[in-house]
Formats: structure tokens, sequence, C-alpha cells
């Protein structure tokens, strides 16, 4: 299972206030609370608390299945999250895939065992004409960056949101439809204050003239 996967990395940080994040490929890893209520009160690492065994199953379904995550969480946890004691970690994707493979009896089948696997399988199966017609493609986050002269995380600020979710949006190639509103209602504030500022430059020349 030696597979290189670029930027395929978990990181966790802990804020000076006391929050907690955890990022998978740049994006806010999901809790899963939903399909696995362990805690509900976010992630944890460093020992083997219910929040610790939350992160614990989160990074193995991002990896693999409910069924597989779910039956190896808790020994995931004291094996690897337990022994996060730093403030901020990175875990590559590849050291999760190896601990799965020596510790899990049961692995599912090759094609259904991990969608990151999937995904690496596809690029490679992927005709060059299309994966060309992808890249060249405009980007739409990328592009409205561009045109306000701004980076993404500058555009979270804006927009009061997660610097994860707007990577999501560039990385999907898509903004939601409150995004677009936000984003244009922003745009247009910033063209009525380059009018008032063009006003008040020609009433100043005015006065000195």
């Amino acid at each position: 299972m030696a597979i290189s996967m670029n930027n395929h990395v978990f990181k966790g940080h802990k804020a000076l206030l006391g929050g907690k994040f955890v990022t998978y490929g740049e994006i806010e890893l999901p809790t899963r609370y939903e399909v696995f209520p362990k805690s509900n009160a976010g992630f944890d690492w460093g020992n083997g608390g219910s929040s610790s065994v939350q992160l614990g199953f989160s990074i193995l379904y991002q990896l693999t299945n409910k069924e597989l995550a779910e039956a190896n969480a808790v020994k995931f946890t004291n094996d690897v999250i337990s022994h996060l004691n730093s403030r901020d970690w990175v875990l590559s994707a590849n050291e999760v895939l190896e601990w799965i493979e020596v510790n899990c009896e049961k692995l599912q089948k090759k094609e259904e065992k991990s969608p990151v696997v999937q995904n690496v399988v596809m690029k490679k199966l992927q005709p060059k004409a299309t994966r060309k017609s992808r890249k060249n493609s405009t980007n739409v986050v990328k592009s409205v960056c561009k045109e306000l002269g701004i980076t993404q995380k500058q555009l979270a600020e804006i927009l009061e949101v997660p610097e994860g979710t707007v990577s999501s949006w560039a990385v999907k190639n898509e903004i939601p439809r409150l995004g677009k509103k936000a984003i244009e209602f922003y745009m247009l504030n910033v063209k009525n204050q380059k009018i008032v500022d063009s006003y008040r430059s020609f009433q100043e020349l005015l006065h000195v003239s």
C-alpha cells in the first residue's frame, strides 16, 4: 500500500483560546457525529477520551467506510490519536492506511477500501485530454480572488466563513447560492466605494483650482 499522496494529510491545531481544528487536504474534517455519535464536543487528541475517539473514527471514515472505522476507532485512538501530544500535528493518509493494513484483519476489497485510493487510480486511468481540459477550466473561486485582488483567506474573512469552507469551494469549483450573493454584494460595495472615492477626488480638484 505504498502510495504517494501529495497534500493528502490530516492536520491538527489547538488555538490559544482553546479551539481545536482538524483539516484533511486543507479542508475542515467533518466530525461525522451523525453516523458515530461518540462526542458532540468536537475533536480532541493526546488522550483516549470520547472526543479523541470521535477524531479517530472521522480519520478512519475519511479513508475507508463506516463499518471499518466504527470497529477500529478505539484501537486507532489508543495507538495513534492519544500520542498526538503537541498543539500542532500532521498525520499523512499513507500512515493511516499503513496502520489499517497492519491492524485490521477484515479489510474491504481493494476497490472498496479507500476513496482516496480510488481517486488516485481513477486519475491514472483518466484520458489525458480530459485531465488537460479540467486543468485549463476556470476556477470560480480563484477568479473572484483575482478580480478582487485578495487571497482565499481574505475572502473567507470578508464572508465571515471558515477558511476551509472557501478551500472546499475552490476544490469543488463551485460556490453555493448564498455565497455568490454575499460576494456579489461585496463587489457592489467595492464598486460603489470606488465611485465615491472618485467623486471626492474630483471635488478636491475643484477646490484646489
